[in-house]
């Protein structure tokens, strides 16, 4: 009686909640539970973000300054904890008990909670008005095109959407084996890891952070989130519409703070598990300090093959433009090499490619600031691969031009660089090539017939397996490429493409047993569940039972 009673309760406030936010978008236009307005956002009003922890939201002795990537002005203002002040946040975590917030046999209440919060917070998202803020925040933050932003929005409004109503108990299905006797039985159960932790980027402030967060919740995790700075807002006001639809306050923790504070907040809670997202550098720091607890979706340099049968250049064309450049390349998935058939080379491909890069433009941000890599480091790049043997510029190896993004960020034209298959094989070169430039850049090369085998062979020696695309029709050719690589995002077919939407199918690496999934009820699972076995014995003790000489 107790569960259900809570169950209602908290049923209750949310649908008060949620009614409260419905009426304010629909008649007034505004939005209850957001504390800016996307467009204000700027050097003469600049924002605040505030964090949250046991339930308040609260601020903090230091506030950090973040540089408009347009103009260079501080538009938003961050209270970011130091060292100091973390006290509150290893608490929080290590109130909650291994066994979590809710499993199996706890608290099962909270499983169809979550499902009513995903219920609401999709319905939200997809408020014309909720969405254009969310979309416009995002543009404000981590510049991209309004049709970039917005389908951010959507994928997450489509995940929340695959698990509303029971769909979140769903992901704690288990399953029963007969035993040995009567009375007998073994239980495989989904359990949760209880205090555990978010480490999400900056070029997806609202998809990657949303996706991760829900899943720990959904599998009964106490979480604390902590997303990159300069594009934190976004998830403090999407925590804020969650409140509104029934998640309780302090069910998750949000803090912001540099790389090392964060670091020695894992290292003093120490959270049953860890989530991390971004570079591979910081990701194996992570793997030390934490005893292996963690698990990583990190860096990808990915390819993408060509085969030998030729089709559809235009399309073609258009898909590599948009995998290399779209959000000015800052993709974990971005197409990172282009691995071409000799086949292709006689076609208007390369050609194509260059007049769809020179379509991107600052003024609609299909081209825009690279977060994390300067120009000049950018461009050092590109002269530093024009000097292997062979290797020349096919298109972009320049700075935008008049434009006010501050210096502290990256911007150049879309750039393609070719270098023949047999410099990049070459130990003084493959590193080089193979170097993940965050930004829009791509390394493009040509191969003939017979040799697939050093194609292959280039494959093998990446060490990040994120996402691949393999264009051909061809069932042997895929085959063959296929079952020769290892990346765990892979599309195989005239349509392939490196980048995509994570909502309806697993994204993340393989060939790596830390690797994190994302988007999908196996990726949910495997990163926020471990597997519990109950074996019920109850009997009953066969009838004149002995006890037996000793073994």
């Amino acid at each position: 009686m107790y569960r259900i009673a809570a169950y209602r309760q908290l049923k209750n406030r949310a649908s008060l909640n949620w009614i409260s936010l419905f009426s304010s978008a629909r008649s007034n236009h505004t939005l209850s539970f957001a504390t800016v307005k996307a467009e204000e956002v700027s050097g003469s009003q600049p924002a605040e973000v505030h964090n949250l922890v046991q339930g308040k939201w609260t601020s903090s002795s230091n506030w950090n300054t973040i540089l408009d990537p347009l103009n260079g002005q501080p538009f938003i203002k961050v209270a970011e904890v130091n060292e100091s002040e973390l006290q509150p946040f290893v608490g929080s975590l290590s109130k909650c008990p291994k066994h979590g917030l809710h499993n199996p046999f706890k608290a099962p209440e909270r499983y169809l909670m979550l499902g009513d919060v995903s219920t609401k917070a999709a319905h939200a998202l997809g408020l014309p008005e909720v969405s254009d803020f969310f979309a416009k925040l995002i543009q404000r933050v981590s510049p991209k095109s309004y049709q970039q932003a917005l389908g951010e929005v959507f994928v997450t409004q489509k995940f929340l959407e695959n698990f509303c109503g029971d769909q979140v108990r769903f992901l704690a299905r288990s399953f029963a084996v007969p035993g040995n006797h009567l009375g007998q039985q073994s239980h495989g159960f989904r359990w949760p890891y209880g205090p555990v932790a978010v480490i999400a980027p900056f070029n997806f402030p609202l998809e990657i952070p949303l996706l991760q967060l829900m899943g720990a919740l959904y599998m009964g995790n106490k979480p604390v989130l902590k997303v990159d700075s300069k594009v934190c807002i976004v998830m403090e006001q999407m925590l804020r519409l969650l409140h509104d639809c029934g998640l309780p306050v302090d069910d998750v923790d949000f803090i912001n703070s540099d790389g090392k504070t964060m670091n020695k907040l894992l290292v003093e809670a120490k959270p049953r598990m860890t989530l991390f997202t971004g570079s591979s550098r910081v990701a194996e720091k992570l793997a030390d300090d934490l005893s292996g607890r963690v698990k990583l979706e990190d860096a990808g340099f990915d390819w993408k093959i060509l085969g030998p049968d030729v089709n559809e250049v235009d399309y073609t064309a258009w898909v590599c433009d948009q995998d290399a450049y779209a959000c000015s390349g800052q993709k974990c998935s971005a197409q990172s090499i282009l691995f071409m058939h000799e086949n292709w080379r006689k076609t208007t491909l390369l050609d194509k490619m260059n007049e769809l890069a020179a379509r991107r433009k600052l003024d609609d941000l299909t081209v825009g600031p690279v977060l994390t890599v300067t120009t000049e480091k950018m461009l050092d790049h590109a002269t530093k691969l024009l000097q292997i043997p062979g290797s020349k510029l096919l298109f972009g190896g320049e700075a935008l031009q008049n434009h006010s993004i501050p210096e502290i960020y990256g911007a150049i034209k879309p750039t393609a660089i070719f270098v023949p298959l047999e410099e990049i094989l070459k130990d003084e070169h493959y590193h080089l090539v193979t170097k993940e430039i965050f930004g829009p850049f791509q390394v493009v090369t040509q191969y003939k017939d017979n040799q697939l085998p050093l194609v292959l062979d280039a494959l093998e020696k990446m060490n990040a397996h994120l996402t691949a695309a393999v264009v051909s029709n061809d069932i042997l050719f895929l085959q063959k490429v296929i079952g020769n690589s290892v990346n765990g995002t892979t599309y195989a077919g005239l349509r392939a493409r490196t980048t995509g939407a994570p909502q309806n199918h697993w994204f993340g690496p393989a060939g790596d047993p830390r690797g994190a999934g994302i988007g999908t009820p196996e990726a949910i699972k495997l990163v926020w569940s471990c597997h519990r076995e109950v074996i019920y014995d109850v009997g009953p003790v066969p009838q004149r039972w002995e006890v037996p000489a000793s073994t």
